[in-house]
């Protein structure tokens, strides 16, 4: 396993409105609570590529090496005014869409980071679930493509919280599978797998040879340990598989009462002593 990481949307204003840090603040605190790494969401205020000149990336990237913290993923921000929707029926809304990705993809490039989440967006009254499902497959392959010759990798996340595209583990790999492209693999969040009423480890045994990514949170986007999921099964179904990406949290953005360091703290604490008494660190 690479490490332990944390998603940054509890520490910005994306998708509800949060206590909203600086990404350089977030840098600091969540290396000094002990992280490998950091998962940058692509939204203001921290990391929307329009509002990056190149001296702020470069910024960026000096004190992520100075407080050696690793970039482990991105995540593009899906919905909002822009609408980022790649299966949308608007051709407009698609090309912008995935432009979008592919900045995010070169910013990813430019901090040295492996990994970009593909969300693929959700279906739109009008348009069938097949349009919509073509519509994302296309945008993936070309996203891709770019990708791949900037050495990184795309994953397919099951969303079935918050879209009606990609619900399932067997959705995301089917579409990982259909796009023919070795660099784009699948994820999955503990927290959509509980939304479902799935056993969570289920998810890492299905997704085994393609598993690239895991996003932990709880029922209620709680830190791990603190909801109904069973966190000593899925870490010793990823050891089983001898899973090598970043386990990073993406915890309580879902509201505006959520303090940003208590849940860094307690996600980082609970899964470094799940983790020792597993014999997996």
């Amino acid at each position: 396993m690479k490490g332990i990481s944390f998603n940054t949307w509890v520490y910005s204003s994306f998708p509800n409105w949060l206590s909203s840090y600086p990404l350089e603040e977030v840098i600091n605190r969540l290396s000094s609570f002990g992280y490998d790494a950091i998962e940058i969401g692509c939204a203001a205020p921290h990391a929307w590529p329009d509002y990056l000149s190149s001296e702020r990336r470069q910024e960026i990237k000096k004190l992520l090496k100075e407080k050696n913290l690793k970039v482990s993923s991105m995540l593009p921000a899906p919905g909002g005014g822009p609408g980022m929707n790649p299966s949308s029926p608007l051709k407009e809304e698609r090309e912008f869409t995935i432009k979008h990705y592919k900045e995010v993809v070169r910013l990813a490039h430019e901090w040295e980071c492996p990994t970009v989440m593909w969300i693929a967006g959700w279906v739109v009254f009008g348009t069938s679930q097949q349009e919509a499902w073509n519509y994302s497959l296309e945008g993936l392959i070309e996203v891709a493509k770019y990708a791949k010759d900037l050495g990184v990798t795309l994953v397919v996340e099951p969303t079935p919280a918050d879209s009606n595209l990609i619900e399932t583990a067997d959705d995301a790999l089917l579409l990982a599978e259909q796009s023919g492209m070795d660099n784009v693999k699948v994820m999955f969040d503990t927290f959509h797998a509980l939304y479902r009423n799935e056993v969570a480890s289920d998810y890492v045994y299905r997704m085994k040879d393609k598993l690239h990514h895991v996003h932990v949170a709880d029922s209620d986007r709680l830190p791990p340990g603190k909801g109904k999921c069973d966190y000593d099964a899925v870490l010793r179904a990823l050891k089983d598989i001898n899973y090598d990406g970043y386990l990073a949290m993406e915890v309580g953005f879902n509201s505006r009462a959520s303090e940003p360091d208590w849940f860094a703290k307690e996600s980082i604490a609970y899964l470094k002593d799940k983790l020792k008494e597993i014999g997996w660190e």
